[in-house]
């Protein structure tokens, strides 16, 4: 090994030159390299027939995203969202899943009682029961729903703020929509 005196070196700086793979860029600066290397790939065509070529850039701003923009565009692009988002969505989701189910029970119960023949009363118990489950868990599920809205109305802003369920009216309306057998 040889010996470098380290003061001579702090007086006269080596000039180190970069060389690229193959030995063809020689200047001083890794943005020269990145420009050289652009301008070969469009010379060989490789930036031809790009997908989405032609078309308008997609430039979709949200004026209330503020510091957190960019972060929402990568979420937007990669197809998600934000917890925020997603959480008024689940909540949606299940109010419409809760919804279906009482519209199928209901309709349960209207073609049992339209039916020329009298139900059996074994028909009738295991309607009876269906509607019971049905109400109690749709009781739960509206309970956790106002949790999750609750949630929702603390974390988002304003906007996509929700009000909160009145779960008596809504089980009184299920009660209503889906009478028992007596």
């Amino acid at each position: 090994m040889d010996f470098k005196d380290w003061r001579q070196a702090a007086a006269q700086p080596e000039v180190e030159k970069e060389h690229a793979p193959g030995g063809r860029f020689h200047g001083g600066r890794f943005s020269d390299y990145i420009e050289e290397q652009i301008r070969a790939a469009e010379e060989r065509g490789e930036f031809r027939n790009l997908r989405g070529m032609g078309q308008p850039l997609k430039l979709d701003t949200n004026p209330y995203a503020g510091e957190k923009a960019l972060g929402y565009s990568l979420l937007k692009s990669s197809g998600y969202a934000p917890v925020e988002i997603e959480l008024a969505r689940e909540i949606r989701q299940e109010q419409e899943r809760l919804e279906a189910q009482r519209a199928a029970l209901s309709q349960r119960g209207r073609e049992l009682r339209r039916r020329r023949v009298a139900p059996f009363a074994s028909e009738k118990r295991a309607y009876n029961n269906a509607v019971n489950k049905a109400l109690a868990a749709y009781e739960a599920k509206l309970r956790e729903l106002n949790r999750k809205i609750l949630t929702l109305n603390l974390t988002a802003p304003a906007a996509l703020h929700r009000s909160s369920l009145d779960v008596e009216k809504l089980v009184s309306e299920f009660r209503a929509a889906c009478p028992l057998f007596s």
